[in-house]
């Protein structure tokens, strides 16, 4: 079978939370923070839905006529992810764009997770302080 010079390379992505819509684009990946690990979704993919955890969110976004696409990272913490035909849509309840995540916020997180009481809140601080300090980290090593 030759490979067909036409076959669709990107899809679109939409990134919502209650309070703004991030993302409305084409992307030829996204690695998703589900709640039993990440997930990646290519063009062509099969439905899926499923439940969002706490991590990064890194989507490649395609080359358009504007130019070229690069990569956009986002501290996603719960919600919904669905792919339907070419529509991967990310309906988060809390996401920061990871240029806006810096050390300082991480270990403010790290702070406020060491303060709670109730353990299931207090795990999921922890893991939003270690992605958070995961997220910073590559930026500013870069």
């Amino acid at each position: 079978m030759e490979h067909d010079p036409l076959a669709k390379n990107s899809f679109r992505c939409k990134l919502v939370t209650p309070s703004a819509a991030l993302v409305d684009g084409a992307v030829t990946y996204a690695s998703v923070p589900a709640w039993d690990g990440l997930m990646g979704f290519l063009p062509d993919r099969a439905p899926f839905m499923g439940k969002l955890g706490i991590g990064e969110l890194r989507l490649d976004m395609a080359d358009t006529e504007k130019g070229e696409g690069g990569s956009r990272s986002f501290l996603v913490d719960g919600g919904f992810v669905r792919m339907s035909g070419d529509v991967l849509t990310i309906l988060a309840e809390r996401a920061i764009p990871g240029e806006q995540i810096t050390p300082t916020d991480a270990q403010a997180e790290a702070a406020l997770a060491a303060q709670e009481k109730d353990a299931g809140k207090r795990a999921a601080a922890n893991a939003r302080a270690a992605a958070m300090q995961r997220m910073a980290r590559t930026r500013t090593a870069i």
